[in-house]
């Protein structure tokens, strides 16, 4: 059975006698699969070894009868009371040294043993008890890992652990004061055990240190689901695991994490309050599905799919007719087979009391329910056609966290942020509607006609190599500010001028760069002259021509942006952080010289994204606006359903499909 839509689901919040009436109006909607039980732990256990799944087992086998599936949530980011009054060190430290506690959620330690042993026994039986049910079809690990544990943990068993971490990447202590360059203020090491959390200092700390820290979260993460996951592929071999992302999150390295799983969720609320009013920009969510897409280079899921306002203490704007649905569909269009809403019913008691839901606190259907059901009634029947395809962009961006590690350590300008950075230069291919891949460095770039590769701060010479090989061979790469600035260990490079080896391929060096703290810049391209901010690389060029100077500063007339033919291929330079005008028109001339091609022409807000299979290619147009749209393809679909217009109405979403020769 392909599964394409469901819904969040938490029969525990409501009297048993709803639950059938929840039934029904799901599969009238479309809902084909839920997810439950992830924060249900002392429902299932309320004392240690008394299990009671009767509950959970009397749903999965209520919606089984309608014909709905179910993924079960192991409910680890929420242990109960009684195991943190028997065993309080389960409850995480702070980076002040504070306990936190109990009352809300993610108060526990990954990294501790006893918890780990709870764990084992909890999941074990809750595997062995629905592994043959006919009802479950997979299982999400946790929720959100990594989310609320910013500062956390800094116990002494994430101590312990951190300690084990280093002695097996270093081996002797003298290799680690070498990479973390301890000469510096007298923080030299005689022995591992030496070696604490990173605890609040009186100033500064070492950036070497924090990377290896951020690093070794990552991977007490991963091993962290992996001590679940491994006990659920034992238990229940026929059913799939996966985990719910957080975009562009990145406590815990996405790719790897990906490894364990079958294929990787997300969760996306693009009102949510935290995000600027009434959503958030849509080439932040384009590229979010985008770069969750890139974490296992396959189809995903949404776990999460905004359904209403979203808010705890305060809330965000209320979605406005058709407005979900679009979301959803951008969801799709970028490659996700299946999306499940977030929630049900809009809960009564809690935290998330106002994180609102398809249905509101009465359980009546209204509005939204009809808009979701008119959604899967229109696109279930097509989304066969297309599961398992994905994206065929030939631009890509390159991601790689442990790069935004090292921006989040040293960020050199206070607005300077990794992921922002990615932004901007997504941003100017969204709104001319060409489709972007992210990739992380190592992989193989030849499929690519063009590669964006910002802030690539950390180098390595196997790096160097691989940018230089994909230029060789005919690739066209751009490179951008803080290229090649540091190595490995996040110590700054001392053998020769920025950006390094990386000069050679793009003609250039840079002997000096200036902040723009509190102060903005200029640069003429053609016959214009553009705003900058942030940065500004002092350019000399050894080889490359300049397409854009500074036109202020005693740097005026500088080079800020280069092009250098190298071998069959071009490198460009881009030394400055490019306003959005001077992004479009540096992209515009990117693209035309890479030969990339654009799917349309249409307002920002009208987004164009394909998905291939072997032999089709569909295009999808999705208006994101409350305004009729008109737009043009570039290239001959045939629409779906009705008669090609080239016109969308509010927040309408059209489907086209070109059969391959």
């Amino acid at each position: 059975m392909s599964i394409h839509f469901g819904v969040d689901y938490y029969p525990e919040h409501w009297e048993r006698e709803r639950w059938e009436t929840d039934a029904k109006l799901m599969k009238e909607m479309g809902v084909q699969v839920v997810r439950m039980a992830e924060f249900s732990w002392f429902k299932m256990e309320p004392q240690e070894g008394e299990f009671h799944f009767e509950w959970l087992e009397d749903a999965v086998n209520l919606l089984n009868q309608y014909g709905i599936k179910t993924i079960l949530g192991t409910p680890t980011a929420a242990p109960p009371k009684w195991m943190l009054d028997k065993n309080p060190e389960i409850q995480p430290i702070d980076r002040e040294g504070r306990r936190r506690r109990f009352g809300g959620r993610h108060h526990d330690c990954q990294s501790n043993e006893v918890y780990r042993a709870h764990i084992k026994r909890f999941v074990t039986a809750m595997s062995e008890k629905f592994a043959d049910n006919p009802g479950v079809i997979g299982w999400q690990i946790d929720n959100e890992l990594g989310n609320s544990h910013a500062d956390l943990c800094m116990c002494n068993a994430c101590r312990l652990n951190f300690e084990k971490w280093l002695l097996r990447k270093y081996g002797k202590i003298e290799r680690l004061n070498e990479a973390w360059g301890t000469a510096f203020w007298s923080q030299g090491y005689n022995k591992f055990s030496q070696i604490g959390t990173p605890l609040v200092t009186v100033v500064g700390e070492n950036p070497s240190a924090m990377l290896d820290w951020k690093c070794f979260c990552s991977d007490l993460i991963v091993d962290f689901a992996k001590w679940q996951a491994d006990i659920i592929r034992e238990k229940c071999p026929n059913h799939f695991i996966t985990h719910n992302y957080m975009c562009f999150d990145d406590k815990v390295n996405y790719y790897d994490l990906g490894e364990l799983l079958d294929f990787v969720s997300n969760d996306v609320y693009p009102a949510g309050h935290w995000h600027p009013q009434p959503h958030q920009p849509l080439y932040e969510t384009a590229a979010a599905h985008d770069v969750v897409r890139s974490y296992k280079k396959q189809p995903f899921w949404i776990m999460e799919q905004q359904s209403g306002i979203a808010g705890w203490e305060i809330m965000g704007r209320l979605p406005k007719p058709g407005q979900i649905s679009a979301w959803a569909m951008q969801s799709v269009a970028h490659g996700a087979d299946a999306v499940v809403f977030f929630r049900w019913r809009t809960c009564a008691m809690g935290t998330e009391q106002f994180w609102h839901g398809i249905l509101g606190h009465s359980g009546k259907p209204g509005r939204v329910y009809d808009e979701i059901k008119h959604l899967t009634e229109t696109f279930a029947k097509h989304m066969d056609a297309f599961e398992g395809s994905m994206p065929n962009p030939e631009v890509a961006i390159v991601y790689n966290v442990r790069q935004n590690y090292a921006f989040q350590i040293q960020p050199h300008h206070p607005k300077l942020t990794y992921v922002k950075e990615i932004y901007k230069y997504y941003r100017a291919f969204y709104e001319k509607k060409i489709p972007v891949d992210f990739v992380q460095d190592t992989d193989d770039l030849s499929k690519y006609k063009l590669v964006i590769a910002p802030l690539q701060f950390l180098m390595i010479p196997e790096l160097e190599q691989h940018y230089f090989d994909y230029v060789e061979n005919g690739g066209h790469l751009v490179l951008t500010m803080r290229t090649g600035v540091k190595d490995a260990t996040n110590l700054c490079m001392t053998d020769r001028e920025l950006p390094g080896r990386l000069g050679d391929l793009c003609g250039i060096t840079i002997p000096e760069y200036d902040c723009l703290l509190e102060a903005t810049g200029g640069v003429l391209y053609g016959k214009k002259e553009y705003l900058i901010k942030k940065w500004c690389d002092l350019i000399e060029l050894k080889g490359a021509r300049s397409l854009a100077e500074y036109s202020t500063g005693f740097y005026k007339q500088l080079p800020a942006v280069t092009e250098n033919k190298y071998e069959k291929g071009i490198a460009w330079y881009i030394g400055t952080e490019p306003g959005n005008d001077l992004m479009e028109d540096l992209v515009e001339y990117f693209t035309r010289r890479s030969d990339v091609a654009t799917l349309g022409t249409a307002a920002d807000e009208v987004e164009m994204i394909t998905r291939e299979t072997s032999d089709s290619i569909w295009l999808f147009v999705i208006n994101h606006t409350d305004d009729e749209q008109v737009y043009h393809l570039h290239g001959w679909y045939e629409m779906v359903e009705g008669e090609r217009e080239e016109f969308l109405q509010p927040f309408e979403v059209q489907l086209f499909v070109k059969r391959k020769k």
